[in-house]
């Protein structure tokens, strides 16, 4: 009777693997070939769409040589989000959902939020914003990262 375990695990591993949700995805990768080679090193994505359902990586938000203005920084943070929005098939009007990770929430939350709200129109997704100690690059002041729902098929 031992035969019948052995034989179900040696069938059992000589079955196909089913592909995994995230091999059955769309992955959306950068248009620009240098970033794209970064994601790639890194080992991730710009996004991920999974059944109806758009992930974006975290865009992480840093002010230019001698910058010092938060809202243009976020501006481009939020242009390249909708970028990535657009390639995925969605746009900021299907957003359900942001979090943000500020490394001085005090200081930024006035820019960020006047930029969301030139993208985010009501009804407003739900957002998270979080106080963290530092992000990667070390230059970064904020990370931005969205989920967003497809828009239903007419």
């Amino acid at each position: 009777m031992r035969l019948i375990p052995a034989l179900l695990l040696a069938a059992t591993l000589a079955a196909p693997a089913v592909a995994g949700t995230r091999q059955q995805a769309t992955v959306v990768m950068p248009e620009n070939p240098a970033a794209r080679q970064m994601l790639e090193a890194w080992g991730f994505s710009d996004a991920i769409v999974a059944g109806d359902t758009v992930y974006l990586s975290g865009i992480v938000v840093g002010l230019g040589p001698k910058e010092v203005d938060l809202e243009a920084a976020y501006g481009r943070a939020f242009e390249q989000i909708g970028g990535i929005l657009k390639r995925a098939g969605a746009s900021w009007d299907d957003v359900v959902d942001i979090s943000s990770f500020h490394t001085d929430l005090t200081s930024q939350m006035p820019a960020i939020v006047a930029v969301k709200n030139r993208y985010v129109k009501p009804p407003f997704p739900a957002w998270t914003a979080v106080g963290v100690t530092r992000l990667i690059p070390d230059r970064g002041l904020t990370e931005i990262k969205i989920v967003a729902k497809l828009p239903a098929r007419r």
